[in-house]
């Protein structure tokens, strides 16, 4: 199956990086290589972009995508929450901190996992649980869906998926794996449909988008790596040097947003002192006070980019 995807928010992103034509850029979620190439394009002498991705199938297409630049951009096999240490070797003095001029990170998951029915992402066919971005991951959907307690899956279910009747479902998939192991996305859905009321299926598009969501975000750990690795990109950008990301659901969102907030009033004295003790140094600033949404040409050509948001960050 080839690797499609459309890029989300293109020209904001470029736009928004401020792209040097000497500087070095990551992409630490390559995909398919649809934002890197329009980066690359814009590099000349001196300038480098690195791509990270955990996904084989995206790091082939983006080689073949990006192929014409040639040296001009490095190729990661890893989690972008490894970034540091990833991209160490490109210095020859290993210090990545203040070196990097753009960071990206579209956290998306791609049209190509979620329309190839062997990586499990889907609802809409009946494949193996998998979910793992990361095929070589240890961790897969079917392992959470037949381990885990129901009170884990419960809490689960309602913090990352926002489902209502998380307790109902995680119950329900206890009882279902107790006469035999859950193996396929089929299954998981038949178990989601029987435990939502009609009255509720009627609104808000599928029911099983929220579990699957919930399983897939616990399955790679989404949200922790992401709030674990934001302030450690943002050291590594250089002065003027600015951090790009693209989330799709109000939970990435609230973290982007705090830990940018963080970084630029970093400061924790209570309101009353007249001057700051606290020692906290602001790292720079937000360049968007509310996200960057989609256009209504782009929501007309790409209906899968209309939860997006951009939010970008300066350093100083």
């Amino acid at each position: 199956m080839e690797f499609k995807h459309t890029s989300v928010l293109l020209e904001e992103v470029l736009e928004g990086l401020c792209i040097r034509p000497d500087g070095i850029y990551i992409d630490g979620t390559l995909g398919g290589g649809g934002h890197s190439f329009e980066i690359a394009s814009r590099l000349t002498q001196g300038g480098h972009l690195i791509g990270i991705d955990q996904d084989d199938d995206a790091l082939a297409a983006a080689g073949e995508r990006l192929a014409p630049f040639g040296d001009r951009v490095t190729f990661v096999h890893d989690n972008y929450e490894n970034m540091e240490n990833a991209v160490q070797a490109f210095f020859e003095d290993g210090i990545t901190r203040g070196r990097i001029n753009g960071i990206l990170l579209d956290l998306g998951v791609s049209s190509y996992q979620l329309d190839n029915p062997e990586r499990g992402f889907s609802y809409r066919a009946d494949a193996p649980l998998d979910m793992r971005m990361d095929r070589t991951a240890a961790i897969s959907a079917r392992d959470i869906v037949n381990d885990y307690s129901a009170q884990e899956l419960t809490r689960i279910l309602r913090d990352y998926g926002e489902e209502r009747m998380a307790a109902k479902i995680a119950a329900n998939i206890v009882r279902a794996r107790e006469e035999a192991p859950l193996e396929t996305t089929g299954q998981l859905v038949q178990i989601v449909e029987r435990s939502i009321p009609m009255k509720m299926r009627e609104k808000g598009g599928n029911p099983c988008k929220r579990t699957f969501q919930a399983i897939r975000i616990a399955c790679n750990r989404e949200l922790e790596v992401l709030e674990d690795s934001l302030d450690s990109m943002i050291d590594m950008l250089a002065p003027g040097g600015r951090l790009c990301i693209i989330t799709f659901h109000s939970l990435e969102d609230r973290i982007v947003k705090n830990a940018f907030r963080r970084n630029e009033n970093p400061c924790i004295c209570p309101p009353e002192f007249p001057v700051c003790v606290c020692g906290r140094v602001s790292k720079g600033r937000v360049v968007t006070r509310k996200p960057i949404l989609p256009g209504k040409e782009e929501l007309a050509e790409n209906r899968r980019s209309a939860s997006a948001k951009l939010r970008i960050f300066e350093k100083k």
